[in-house]
C-alpha cells in the first residue's frame, strides 16, 4: 500500500539508493526536499549536475578533481617518488588529513572483488603501471584491510616486486583507545605480527 504520492515513493527510492542511506533516512530527506523552497532545490539540484559535469579523473593519480592534475599531484613539495596506492578518493582524504603523508597517490577507484564481479581490469591498474616507468621508491598499499582490500594488496605487491621497487603495506592492529577484550582476533594477531622494538 503506497502512504505517499508515487513521486514522493519514488524520490524516497532514490535517496534509499545511496550508499548508507536506509529507508527512513530517505523518507527524511525525500520530506526535507520536499519542504524546501523551488529556489532551495534547484540549487541542490543544479549543483549536483555541475558536479557531475565539471568533476574528472586527475590524468595522473585518478582522483576526482576539477582540473586535469590534481592539487597534490601538481604540487612541488610533494615526493613524487613514493606513491600511496588507495581505494577511494575519501581514503586519500583520510591520509591528507593526518597532514603527515608527503608523497603523491594513486586512487584505483575500487578494488578487486570477484564476488561483485570487479576485476583488476576495472579499477585504475594500467595507470599505475605506467606511473611506474618513472623515477619511483617505494609504493605504499594502503588498501582497506578486508578481503577485498587484501586480496587487492596481494595483486598489487606481486604486480610491483618484480620491478625492483620497494613495496609496503600500511600496518593494522589496535586502535588508538580500544579495549583489548573488544576487539577482533584477526586484528589482535595483526597487532601482535606487527609489533615494533621499544
Amino acid at each position: 500500500m503506497d502512504y505517499y504520492s508515487s513521486y514522493i515513493t519514488k524520490l524516497i527510492e532514490e535517496f534509499a539508493r545511496l550508499p548508507g542511506i536506509g529507508n527512513k533516512s530517505a523518507q527524511r530527506l525525500a520530506f526535507h526536499v520536499m519542504n524546501q523552497s523551488d529556489e532551495q532545490v534547484k540549487h541542490f539540484t543544479d549543483t549536483i549536475l555541475e558536479a557531475k559535469a565539471n568533476v574528472q579523473y586527475c590524468k595522473c593519480c585518478c582522483t576526482l578533481t576539477d582540473k586535469e592534475i590534481c592539487p597534490i599531484c601538481a604540487s612541488p613539495k610533494r615526493d613524487a617518488s613514493t606513491i600511496m596506492v588507495v581505494e577511494t578518493t575519501k581514503d586519500m582524504a583520510a591520509y591528507e588529513k593526518t597532514g603527515q603523508y608527503e608523497g603523491v597517490y594513486h586512487v584505483l577507484q575500487g578494488a578487486i572483488d570477484p564476488m561483485r564481479g570487479i576485476g583488476v581490469n576495472d579499477i585504475r591498474l594500467r595507470e599505475l603501471v605506467e606511473r611506474l616507468k618513472g623515477d619511483i621508491k617505494e609504493v605504499i598499499i594502503a588498501t582497506n584491510l578486508g578481503v577485498e582490500g587484501d586480496a587487492t594488496a596481494l595483486y598489487l605487491r606481486n604486480l610491483i616486486k618484480p620491478t625492483g621497487i620497494k613495496v609496503t603495506r600500511i600496518a593494522s592492529g589496535v586502535p588508538v583507545g580500544g579495549d583489548l577484550e573488544c576487539i577482533d582476533e584477526v586484528t589482535l594477531l595483526r597487532a601482535l605480527d606487527g609489533r615494533i622494538e621499544q
